[in-house]
């Protein structure tokens, strides 16, 4: 039954497949992918056909390694991406499992040269053949995870169904031939059934080849290195499997010597590896050269190059660490030292990182000789090998660039990278050469050139906010530097009022008195204005408090009473959450705009009003007011001013402190008819009042 059963699935599996051939004949022979594909289709109804007459006969096995020989050359015309490009690291790949089916042909024809009789190790024979078959199941199955896995996502939908085909294919016959090396019996039906999954498979051709002329694909390093990983594991334990069956059979125990000579041999390779960075380096930059189409795998380089960069927080390093780290991370570079030039053009260092070179190669280099180079280095952009200058071969180009002497002498410098920003160069980063020097190719100089344009822009921005920083400090100083010019300007209007009264009443005990408190109340304002112009410090800090507000508001108002008539009226024993010091220089503020706006004979009024909630103080003059516009666009802003030789920083700087006590100022003003400057203050709660007051 079972043999009938063979017979059947096995001819409609060579019916199905002949189909199949004949239909892609009729499309047509084209390209060698298409003769390929009707070569595979024909020679899988050939194995068919003979499978189902005699499952046993050596034509069969033959014609069963020819099938995966082909279908192995069709993974290989679809891996290919043009006709001398193609994934370097695949080949060996496609050549080991291509070895597994040509030693299995071997190891078929066997029979037919050596008398069975005489053969002693027949079961071995068979052992071993069905362990290549095995491995070459398993090997086909990973190249067909290869192929589907790093295909284009729009090209997976026109491949998908031939490729699941295969794997089913594959799949069926790594487990027949798994199950057939423990117990060959128990294979038998699964041998019986196989011609139907391959008749199951072939309406999967039909649907794939509908897009088979979309079939490009390109495997990337991550899958090269999957494979072959696999594949090696694959066949250390097919040879060792082959090896044990073999030396079994013939009655030689070599196991431990063999053992013993894959331990000496695994152990130098390690003592070798292990411990020599140099050996290390040699090995990363051959297996680079040879198993691979590119040297880098730039999607990897890129993602690490641009997370060094913008790596932030307390403990990340600097920018130009930073910097020189990324660039070394490329190379496999120990360190390296980040130039950059001042503005005389000298050559000087702004990071290094691992540098064991000289603290500033760029010392010694004549001041005109470096400005020169820098320009040509901007100008040309391109990378400085250091092992070409030293040895002769650099490119003429190179060599118009004018690399200094006392650069190309730096034995720790093996490339230099130029930071070009905006056709500008900002920095040199030097790298320091790893233990196996490697020559520079192409491949490092447009890595490192597009880098390092990424790197400029980082270190253009960083510079910009620096200097933008150093612009706010010089600003935050002068904005400092004009409010106590305007505070002196006041200082100096009260002293010379004093001097011209002091020559008519210099006599009087009582001026003098009143003179010594001004002078004296006048110094203590001038030692604070001295004391907040100073580099580190910053406007004073307002420190809100029960303040009593009739003693604040006369205080104010009294050093402006010498040259014109300030009124103080309303009721100002209310006590208010404020800064005395501050409240004071806020009103006096006003208080001299509004002089300032009004004539001699214009009196000014100070008038202090309160509720439960808030208190008011209102600064009123018959000057000449300000227009809306003025109002709402220049008043309140630093260094705008209506008054021949004002600051204009008068009306800024009394809001800015009304504001830090928690207070507001309002203004109402019509052209002609005065203005009115309007100070709220909260007021102090009753408990905060008695505390002050038995304070």
């Amino acid at each position: 039954m079972q043999s009938l059963i063979a017979f059947w699935t096995y001819c409609l599996a060579a019916a199905m497949f002949a189909a199949l051939t004949l239909w892609e004949l009729r499309r047509g022979l084209g390209e060698d992918q298409q003769r390929l594909l009707l070569a595979a289709f024909a020679l899988t109804a050939c194995w068919a056909w003979l499978t189902a007459v005699a499952p046993t006969s050596i034509l069969a096995g033959y014609s069963e390694s020819a099938r995966n020989l082909v279908w192995i050359g069709v993974l290989y015309r679809l891996a290919e991406v043009d006709s001398d490009e193609r994934q370097r690291g695949v080949k060996p790949v496609y050549v080991a499992v291509a070895g597994v089916l040509g030693l299995q042909l071997i190891v078929d024809a066997l029979p037919i040269f050596l008398d069975a009789a005489t053969f002693q190790a027949s079961h071995a024979l068979a052992i071993t053949a069905i362990i290549l078959r095995l491995t070459a199941a398993a090997g086909a199955l990973v190249l067909v995870h290869n192929v589907y896995g790093q295909a284009a996502p729009s090209d997976r939908a026109g491949i998908r169904f031939a490729m699941l085909a295969l794997a089913g294919i594959w799949a069926y016959d790594l487990n027949l031939y798994t199950v057939a090396y423990f117990d060959l019996g128990a294979a038998r039906s699964l041998f019986d059934w196989r011609g139907l999954v391959m008749a199951l498979a072939a309406p999967m051709f039909v649907i794939g080849s509908g897009r088979r002329d979309a079939w490009r694909i390109r495997l990337s390093r991550a899958a090269t290195f999957q494979s072959l990983s696999l594949l090696g594991l694959a066949g250390y334990f097919v040879v060792m499997a082959v090896l044990a069956s073999a030396l079994r059979e013939s009655g030689f125990d070599w196991t431990r010597g063999l053992l013993i000579t894959l331990l000496v041999c695994m152990t130098l390779a390690a003592l070798i590896l292990l411990p020599s960075r140099r050996a290390r380096a040699w090995l990363k930059v051959k297996v680079s050269k040879h198993l691979f189409e590119h040297r880098y795998d730039y999607r990897t380089e890129w993602l690490r190059f641009a997370e060094t960069l913008g790596a932030s927080g307390p403990t990340a390093r600097p920018i130009g660490e930073r910097i020189i780290k990324a660039f070394a991370d490329i190379l496999d570079a120990p360190g390296g030292i980040l130039l950059i030039a001042d503005d005389h053009g000298a050559i000087e260092p702004a990071a290094n990182w691992n540098w064991s070179g000289s603290a500033n190669p760029g010392a010694a280099i004549p001041s005109e000789q470096s400005i020169a180079f820098w320009l040509a280095m901007g100008a040309e952009g391109r990378i400085i090998d250091f092992d070409a200058h030293q040895g002769g071969w650099a490119d003429p180009r190179e060599k118009l660039i004018g690399l200094p002497r006392q650069l190309v002498e730096e034995e720790q410098a093996w490339t230099g990278v130029p930071l070009i920003h905006d056709d500008r160069l900002i920095g040199l980063v030097l790298l320091s050469s790893p233990d196996y020097r490697r020559p520079l190719d192409w491949e490092d100089f447009d890595l490192l050139r597009t880098a390092g344009r990424q790197a400029a822009s980082s270190l253009a921005e960083q510079l910009s906010q620096q200097a933008l920083a150093n612009a706010q400090r010089f600003e935050d100083f002068n904005r400092r530097f004009a409010f106590i010019l305007h505070d002196v300007k006041n200082l100096v209007s009260q002293l010379s009022l004093l001097a011209r009264n002091a020559e008519r009443h210099a006599d009087n005990p009582e001026f003098r008195v009143d003179m010594v408190a001004t002078l004296k109340g006048s110094v203590d304002k001038m030692n604070d204005l001295l004391a907040r112009l100073a580099p580190t410090a910053d406007q004073r800090p307002a420190k809100p408090e029960p303040t009593a507000l009739r003693p604040v508001v006369a205080s104010a108002v009294a050093g402006k009473r010498g040259d014109h008539d300030v009124r103080l009226i309303g009721d100002g024993n209310q006590w208010v959450r404020a800064d005395p010091l501050l409240l004071e220089q806020a009103i006096g503020h006003l208080v001299q705009n509004a002089i300032d706006a009004s004539t001699p004979l214009q009196p000014v009024t100070v008038r202090m009003e309160g509720s439960a909630d808030e208190a008011t103080i209102t600064i009123t003059d018959q000057g000449t007011g300000m227009d809306a516009d003025f109002i709402r666009n220049r008043l309140f802003q630093p260094f705008a001013s209506t008054k021949e030789g004002g600051f204009g920083v008068g009306a800024f700087e009394a809001r800015s402190l009304v504001s830090a006590m928690g207070g507001r100022l309002s203004v109402e003003s019509r052209p002609g008819k005065g203005s009115q400057f309007i100070i709220t203050l909260p007021v102090a709660a009753a408990t905060d009042q008695l505390h002050r007051k038995s304070a």
